[in-house]
């Protein structure tokens, strides 16, 4: 899990979503009954995969739907700053 943390910290949650998957594919497999939406969850809410994959184990309960929305509201914040970035007048993306 500390290995987890530090490719979420460096890389970003789709670089943690893939390498869990690789060291985990039986508990992904848990989760998800198909490819199609672990795989939609890697491209449009990669937080959001993660909680439901952190907190799946035991149902979702209590708690586990706080996580969730934890999840959700940082792909909800990175899809908003993405947009708010285009806005910017003269903002190229560079420094």
């Amino acid at each position: 899990m500390c290995c987890l943390f530090t490719v979420l910290v460096f890389l970003g949650p789709r670089a943690g979503i893939l390498v869990w998957w690789l060291l985990q594919p039986a508990r992904w497999n848990a989760a998800f009954q198909g490819f199609l939406m672990p795989l939609l969850g890697f491209i449009f809410v990669p937080w959001t995969t993660i909680m439901y994959v952190l907190v799946f184990p035991g149902g979702i309960t209590g708690f586990d739907w706080l996580w969730l929305g934890l999840g959700l509201l940082a792909d909800i914040a990175w899809w908003s700053g993405a947009a708010a970035r285009k806005r910017v007048p003269g903002y190229t993306g560079q420094y």
